[in-house]
């Protein structure tokens, strides 16, 4: 027990030697679209969203619904085959199991798949906003002299 409480007194002398630095995120990486020096973009373009919102609508939840039928039949299938015994029970609480979370994930991939497509349209919405306010204060007078 001694050995343990020595190595404590030592390491807490030497604490105080100890330098604290801080480093913030993104310091010295990429400056980031809104950052100075940044490049002024945003990460994806609305064809981009587009392209991700159809691979969600097209392979991701069509695949999903595919596999998740598929695993039931299966599952089923050994359910009927262990009838009687306590792996059957087993099985169903798995299926069961299964099958609330690929609806999580169909509820996520759908969730996912609206926001892409609204993303485009509320970033033109805010630009089109933004861009009116500018245009009525440089038509009030207040920047004239």
């Amino acid at each position: 027990m001694g050995d343990f409480d020595e190595e404590w007194r030592q390491s807490l002398s030497g604490a105080g030697d100890v330098q604290a630095r801080l480093r913030l995120n993104g310091t010295g990486g990429p400056a980031g679209p809104l950052a100075p020096g940044g490049s002024g973009t945003f990460g994806s373009t609305p064809a981009e969203k587009k392209a991700a919102a159809d691979t969600i609508e097209n392979e991701l939840e069509g695949k999903t619904q595919t596999s998740t039928e598929h695993a039931d039949e299966a599952t089923n299938t050994a359910v009927k085959g262990f009838d009687g015994w306590d792996t059957a029970t087993g099985l169903k609480k798995v299926g069961e199991t299964w099958d609330k979370q690929v609806a999580v994930l169909m509820g996520r991939l759908g969730a996912e798949k609206i926001a892409l497509m609204g993303a485009t349209g509320a970033f033109t919405r805010n630009d089109i906003g933004l861009g009116d306010q500018f245009r009525l204060i440089g038509q009030s007078g207040l920047n004239r002299v």
